[in-house]
Parts: structure tokens; sequence; C-alpha cells
């Protein structure tokens, strides 16, 4: 879950609603002969599936006992990102579509890769990746490490828009953002001048501590939706 936090309230996106939005803001991508790649449907159904993992999680919510806190995707214990990465990995249909959302993981998860407990889910995903390539009939990592620069701009663009963040470097995809308010600016342009229109939805509820996951999931299910809009577009130089 992404949790927009508020002095008073929480606004609460699924993990699949940012990974829809970040596919719909990617449609209008021209650069990096985007528009040309024979491989333009499978990055997008990586980028449009690669949360679809946390489906349950959302639903279930995830509270810190100790302190009541209602936790986000990144607050979660280490056991859910591990879960929530394989069962969204093995969902998806198309091989090469697999092979970049196994990569987002390792490349997301990539600060734990020396840690004991995460060694296991290293080699598991490292090895549907793999599998994922050949299934495809790549016959090297490179298209893929190429792609997966597009798969992140994507998840990068729509989390710095849903988890409301000022700036995000130009190290993870060689494009910084920064928020203007509700307006993404994206640098250097990649839409070729067009702004784009985007919408999403939050659950609101009042900022508050939960004695247990059930009484938040009770609240949050009959909570009033509120849509997020705002734009994306591409730096003026």
């Amino acid at each position: 879950m992404i949790i927009r936090r508020q002095p008073s309230s929480l606004q609460l996106i699924t993990q699949p609603a940012h990974a829809a939005l970040a596919e719909r803001i990617m449609r209008n991508w021209q650069a990096d002969d985007f528009p040309e790649s024979p491989r333009h449907g499978s990055i997008l159904q990586a980028i449009a599936q690669h949360d679809d993992g946390w489906a349950e999680v959302d639903d279930a919510l995830e509270v810190d006992e100790a302190t009541g806190r209602l936790l986000d995707f990144i607050e979660v214990p280490d056991a859910v990102k591990r879960e929530t990465s394989l069962r969204g990995i093995e969902r998806v249909s198309d091989p090469f579509a697999g092979a970049l959302m196994a990569q987002h993981r390792l490349h997301v998860y990539r600060r734990y890769a020396e840690a004991s407990e995460w060694r296991g889910f290293f080699a598991q995903v490292t090895a549907l990746r793999d599998s994922y390539v050949d299934a495809a009939g790549e016959s090297s990592l490179e298209p893929l490490l190429r792609d997966y620069r597009l798969v992140r701009a994507g998840d990068l663009m729509s989390l710095a828009f849903c988890n409301n963040w000022p700036e995000v470097a130009a190290g993870e995809c060689g494009y910084a953002m920064r928020l203007e308010g509700t307006t993404l600016v994206v640098e250097p342009d990649p839409f070729g001048g067009r702004s784009i229109a985007i919408e999403i939805e939050a659950r609101e509820i009042a900022n508050q501590r939960f004695e247990s996951a059930a009484a938040a999931r009770e609240l949050v299910r009959s909570a009033p939706i509120v849509r997020l809009a705002g734009t994306v577009t591409g730096a003026v130089t």
C-alpha cells in the first residue's frame, strides 16, 4: 500500500493502481526509441503488472502491533516484500515481461543482496529472470537491462506522484523528476513537448492508530474515495 500521510488524514493507494498509472504515463513516452521497440508491448505489460503481487497485502493491510501504525510498502516486514515479489513475477504470462519484473525486484531490493535471509530470494528471482529471458528467445541480458530503465522510469514517475515526493534523482533511470504542486516535471523531456493529465483513486481515512489490521480493514473498506489529479510534463529547456 502507498500511503500519503497528511497531518489529519491518510490517503491510501493500492500498488496495482500505482502500476496502472505508471503504464498510462509510459504510453506517452517518446524517448529512447520506445514507440518503435519490438518489445514495446512486453515492456508496457511489465510496467502495468509489476506490483500485482501486492494485491492481497493491500486488501489485508499491515499494522505495526506495537505502535498501531498502518504500514506502507516500504515499512512492511521483509518477508512480505519477498512474498509479494515472487507472487507477482509468477503471475505474468509474457516471458519478456516476466524477466523485466524479476529484474525490477533484483534492482529495488539490491541493498539486501548480501543479507543471509535474502540470499535464497535473490537466487530464486535470478533463476526466474534467466529462464524468462531464455523463453523470450533472447541470447543475452543486454536487451533486458536496457529496457528495464523504461520500467523503472514509469515506476518512479508514478511513485513520485502517488507518494508526493518532491524530487527523484536521475541516477536510477537517466531522468530527473521534481513535483511542483500537482505537476510532475521530468528532465530531459521524454514526451515530445506534450503534457499528460493523470488521475488516481485513493481511500481517505483519518490519520490514526489501529488496534489491529482487522480494525483498519473495516474502516478502509467503507472510506470515501478521493481522486488525486495532476499533470506529467517534460522540462522546458
